[in-house]
């Protein structure tokens, strides 16, 4: 709605500047929709969102010309309605917990309250608040960039100010939401843990979201008084007349024309029909043993079956699971988690450990790439104060170990396209460090179940 209102403010502009069609626009809307089938064949929804701005974009190349350099920002504001990619929102959203964990815990010192901060955990003695996904200040940062990045545009300042506005949401937003979770902290001391749930909770985050955009304002006139102190906001910040603007019109008499918008309609058209039949392939399910029929039998190691709550399978959205503690005659104990998918189609796909790891108030390491017992495996040392645990985890399917996640996502595209299947599974093998132990203990255990539990794994995950 915001990009519309803004095409429609600048419809004199767009009319003045208008020129022939930029015929490349048309190599960018057939380049934007085999990026579309590409993503629907490998499940990678980023690549469809982002194919539809460049649509977007090369329709106007076609339609208005030249004048695409006044189309050209309010389209690209699209681009924030588009979640980041997975990598790079797992690798904010760890950073942001403990970075806001641990300002928040910062302000709560300040009113003399007794905390210790654990990983994301913050222990208050009678009460512990996770900071959560939902609390790292990601969900906020987002909005307000997009908030800073409509003020950058319709301030009619120079440039270097519209860059200090837009890039202040950054700060803002971590400092503020940081604010947020030792606020929550203070009043959980005084009132209880209802002051950290439900409604409140939410409400403080709309309350903490609109005194970011009350400091994005604040900013804005602060740099206008001490650089411009007779200018008003109103002035400065707004639509500018198209007759006060001195807009490059083409050179040369020209007409407006249907034609481009027919054949970018034509082209369109085609294009859908051809999703249409990507979209509509039956896909290939193979059958598998159910995964509670898992044996808890491995050689020396005795498990038992544990199983998650509806709302954590309903969010992981797999199709099966198994999830077992397997103890050794020695007493030591390895977790043992399969979570296995028929298809990875439609953005539904493993959910990698490094998310969830510091979901429990973990922290990350080291991790690196290695060999185990002939298979390629992430092994992940991860800490919450002096406690310590080794995790293996890899990626299984379609008759394959993989490691790397970018390759999987390779496979996954590949195999899709040439088997027209995209099941698959993550594995993963936790052990503690007890006392007096060291790591290669610990790796040596893992190593010693997975001897005995691979062969068992072959016969769940369809070759």
């Amino acid at each position: 709605m915001v990009t519309a209102y803004i095409l429609w403010e600048k419809r004199d502009v767009i009319t003045r500047a208008m020129g022939p069609p930029m015929w490349s626009g048309l190599l960018l809307i057939l380049a934007a929709i085999l990026i579309y089938i590409v993503g629907e064949i490998s499940a990678l929804f980023l690549l469809m969102h982002y194919s539809f701005v460049m649509v977007l974009i090369g329709i106007s190349m076609l339609v208005v010309g030249q004048a695409t350099r006044y189309t050209l920002a309010p389209i690209l504001l699209l681009l924030f309605a588009i979640p980041l990619p997975y990598v790079i929102e797992v690798q904010l959203t760890a950073g942001l917990q403990l970075f806001s964990s641990w300002l928040g815990v910062q302000f709560i010192r300040l009113f003399q309250i007794p905390v210790f901060l654990e990983g994301n955990i913050i222990d208050l003695g009678i009460y512990q608040l996770q900071v959560v996904d939902a609390c790292s200040g990601l969900r906020y940062l987002f909005p307000l960039m997009s908030l800073g990045f409509i003020a950058a545009y319709f301030y009619q300042a120079a440039f270097w100010k519209r860059a200090v506005v837009f890039l202040a949401t950054i700060p803002i937003t971590i400092l503020m939401n940081s604010f947020r979770i030792g606020m929550i902290g203070v009043l959980v001391d005084n009132f209880g843990i209802s002051m950290a749930e439900g409604f409140l909770h939410d409400f403080e985050g709309w309350i903490i979201f609109m005194a970011c955009a009350a400091i994005l304002a604040l900013l804005i006139w602060v740099m206008e008084k001490i650089t411009n102190p007779n200018a008003s906001l109103a002035s400065v910040f707004g639509v500018v007349d198209a007759s006060k603007l001195n807009i490059k019109q083409y050179q040369g008499a020209y007409t407006f024309s249907l034609k481009p918008a027919l054949i970018a309609s034509v082209v369109l058209l085609l294009a859908l029909g051809l999703t249409r039949a990507v979209e509509s392939r039956t896909e290939f399910v193979p059958d598998y043993p159910a995964f509670v029929n898992f044996p808890t039998q491995l050689g020396e190691w005795r498990g038992q079956h544990e199983s998650m709550e509806q709302r954590v399978i309903d969010a992981l959205k797999l199709s099966d699971y198994v999830m077992a503690n397997y103890v050794s005659e020695n007493n030591e104990m390895v977790n043992f988690y399969v979570a296995y998918y028929e298809s990875q189609r439609k953005g539904v796909s493993p959910h990698s450990p490094r998310v969830c790891i510091p979901g429990g108030g973990w922290e990350i390491s080291r991790l690196q790439r290695i060999e185990a017992h002939g298979q390629p495996a992430n092994r992940v040392i991860i800490q919450r104060g002096v406690e310590q645990q080794v995790v293996y985890y890899w990626f299984a399917g379609r008759g394959r170990n993989v490691a790397n996640e970018y390759l999987n996502k390779w496979y996954l595209f590949r195999d899709s396209i040439f088997e027209n299947r995209s099941d698959g599974a993550l594995v993963r093998l936790v052990t503690g460090v007890g006392p007096g132990e060291t790591l290669e203990d610990a790796d040596a255990r893992i190593l010693d179940f997975l001897s005995k539990v691979q062969p068992e794994l072959d016969n769940f995950i369809v070759n």
